[in-house]
C-alpha cells in the first residue's frame, strides 16, 4: 500500500523534544489488529476473557520478570485491547534479552502461548461491536 497523506494523516500526539524512554509513569494503548475482538467479549458490562484474553493478561503481569527497568500498575484487557499504565525506572537501565532454546524460539513472548492455543481449538470466532455492550 503507498502512502497517501489524504487518507494515512494521523498525527503523533508525541510531545516534541520529549524523551519517552526517561523515568515516568506511562499510559498506554495496545490495540488488536483491524480492531478484532480476539481477547473476549464483553456480557452484562463484564468482560468476559477467552484463552487469548487470559494470554494477553498473563503476559502483561509476567513482563516485569523479562523487563527488569518498569513496574506496572493498573491494566485492563478489553476484547479488542489493552489500558495499562507502566512505570519506567532506571534500576535496570538495560533491556533483558530474549532468551532462545535450540529451535531458535523465544520462551518469553506471547507467541509460543497463542501459537499453543490455537492448536487447542480455540473459536476463533469474531465478536460483533454491538456484542460489546
Amino acid at each position: 500500500m503507498t502512502y497517501n497523506p489524504a487518507k494515512h494523516n494521523r498525527r503523533s500526539i508525541r510531545l516534541k523534544g520529549y524523551d519517552y524512554a526517561q523515568s515516568g509513569l506511562y499510559f498506554i494503548t495496545i490495540c488488536c489488529h483491524n480492531r478484532a475482538c480476539i481477547f473476549g467479549h464483553i456480557e452484562n458490562g463484564i468482560m468476559i476473557m477467552n484463552q487469548y484474553g487470559k494470554i494477553a493478561h498473563n503476559h502483561w503481569k509476567n513482563t516485569i520478570e523479562i523487563r527488569n527497568n518498569i513496574e506496572l500498575h493498573e491494566f485492563v484487557v478489553m476484547p479488542n485491547h489493552i489500558h495499562g499504565i507502566i512505570q519506567i525506572s532506571r534500576r535496570g537501565v538495560s533491556h533483558t534479552p530474549h532468551v532462545y532454546n535450540e529451535m531458535g524460539l523465544t520462551d518469553n513472548i506471547p507467541t509460543n502461548d497463542y501459537h499453543s492455543s490455537s492448536l487447542h481449538g480455540v473459536s476463533h470466532t469474531p465478536h460483533t461491536s454491538n456484542e460489546m455492550g
